[in-house]
């Protein structure tokens, strides 16, 4: 009866059958077999056509559920973006939930580890992690990589290096997980020299790993050595899935090459959301405005659903374009239309669409009936757009702006140097000695100009002040020099000459 009961379990495809197989496990008594009552948990937590709620009514009956039981419950919860569900069903398995003796193992930790990832919890992870060395599981790889992960998210780099150099065992995982860390942690520019590590110590990349480092490179704005990753890439003959196509795209566009992201685009045979506001960011980011409206267009007669990140671009082109009735419309539509609630990112771009094309008591009025609170990088906006238009501001949206501001960052120097150029543009020599005054008296210093450049596939850094910031200096300071007295020379031939 229990093997006719599993082969059932098996072949099941519904939650009607699998109610009919519940049913008839507990007219025989078989019920309480810790086996077939974790397969049974198995199909209605983990499977696409099961039901999450069933699989925890379920559980919470059993009179002792088994690791695995939980396991499922605990996964299910986490793969299905349930991370609070994920953390609560992990302490009641600790603490005895069902009236089980089951324990967590190295099946249950990565999940749980994870939740904690996505609600940013470090608090809770490092006691989650302290479990799992209790318990002897915490150099298992799978734990570790989630560790790594945890560690990163919560800024905490130093402790995710650590955990990465001391694993006994790296997977392409480990290696992708490390690289993320570095990615997300502005560090993009450590990503090459891991992955040549990666590469040396014989991992063949997957296509996560060249999603990250395209990621990566489109951060740097790195194009050449985007270029040299798309060419690993199509070398390997690794297949290039909707999501490796759309970071292809996003790398070229992010770096000014609009045609290399056009074909990538162009011959893209399946494109979801994401690749579609990928090029429609790259072309308004780039001034190509009216370019990425009519993709805009294109992409709803392909019937393919714009999200979030789709309208913040396409309301970035109307403000670059002028186009300030289309960008309302736009900003309606989203909410109206698509259910999209407007995030601080959007409510900031109608602000620049409005205030930029001079309409800064409309900006102002918009920000005043904003759902949300807004925050600084809003009131920055707006008094971008105020020192655009000065002759516009006639009610003292700008000294608002201003005021805002400086409550809800005094500290960030950006906002002083905006306020004492404000007056200095007004003519307010007083009010702009003022506040750099006050700079001086509060110890805040302006972070003296930085600048990239690349140069043989590698990236250099300019500190403006610092005269030992490159390996180089002393060749640049030689060529600079030479051209100054070429410079020099041909203008005093010139003025001979005449």
């Amino acid at each position: 009866m229990k093997q006719r009961c599993l082969s059932l379990l098996q072949s099941c495809s519904s939650m009607a059958q699998l109610r009919q197989i519940h049913a008839r496990l507990l007219s025989s008594g078989l019920a309480s077999d810790r086996f077939l009552a974790s397969e049974l948990l198995r199909f209605c937590a983990l499977s696409p056509l099961g039901d999450l709620l069933y699989a925890r009514s379920l559980l919470l009956s059993l009179p002792d559920p088994s690791s695995s039981s939980w396991n499922h419950l605990i996964r299910a919860f986490t793969d299905r973006n349930l991370p609070y569900e994920s953390i609560l069903h992990f302490l009641l398995m600790r603490r005895g939930g069902g009236g089980g003796g089951a324990t967590p193992n190295e099946l249950t930790f990565p999940f749980v580890l994870k939740s904690c990832t996505r609600l940013a919890a470090l608090r809770l992870g490092i006691q989650t992690h302290a479990d799992a060395a209790k318990r002897g599981v915490d150099a298992v790889v799978y734990v570790q990589n989630a560790l790594v992960s945890l560690y990163s998210s919560c800024s905490r780099i130093d402790e995710a290096r650590q955990l990465f150099e001391e694993m006994s065992l790296w997977t392409v995982v480990s290696w992708n997980t490390i690289l993320t860390a570095h990615a997300e942690n502005s560090m993009a520019e450590e990503c090459a020299g891991i992955f040549d590590r990666m590469r040396r110590c014989g991992f063949d990349a997957d296509q996560t790993t060249y999603v990250i480092l395209l990621s990566a490179s489109a951060e740097l704005g790195s194009l050449s050595y985007g270029r040299w990753l798309h060419g690993r890439i199509a070398g390997s003959g690794l297949a290039t899935n909707v999501q490796l196509g759309t970071a292809i795209v996003n790398m070229y566009a992010k770096c000014g090459a609009l045609k290399c992201a056009g074909q990538v685009f162009d011959r893209m045979p399946l494109r979801n959301v994401w690749t579609w506001s990928a090029m429609i960011l790259g072309l308004a980011q780039h001034g190509l405005a009216r370019n990425a409206i009519e993709l805009f267009d294109e992409m709803k007669h392909a019937f393919v659903e714009p999200n979030y990140v789709t309208f913040l671009g396409v309301i970035s082109a109307c403000s670059h374009a002028g186009l300030v009735d289309v960008g309302l419309r736009l900003f309606h539509e989203m909410i109206e239309q698509h259910g999209i609630k407007p995030r601080m990112s959007h409510c900031s771009a109608m602000v620049d669409l409005l205030g930029r094309n001079g309409h800064l008591q409309e900006a102002y009025d918009f920000v005043q009936r904003m759902p949300i609170e807004p925050d600084a990088v809003v009131w920055r906006t707006l008094l971008s757009t105020c020192q655009l238009h000065p002759e516009k501001d006639e009610t003292g949206i700008g000294q608002e702006a201003k005021r805002r501001l400086l409550e809800l960052e005094p500290r960030r120097v950006g906002n002083y140097i905006m306020a004492a150029n404000m007056y200095s543009d007004q003519g307010s020599w007083d009010e702009a000695a003022k506040v750099r005054r006050r700079m001086r008296e509060e110890g805040l210093r302006k972070a003296p100009g930085e600048s990239c450049i690349e140069v043989g596939g590698g990236m250099h850094r300019f500190i403006s002040g610092d005269n030992y910031c490159s390996n180089g200096y002393k060749s640049i300071l030689i060529i600079l020099n030479a051209l100054k007295l070429n410079m020099k020379e041909r203008y005093e031939i010139s003025m001979d000459s005449t």
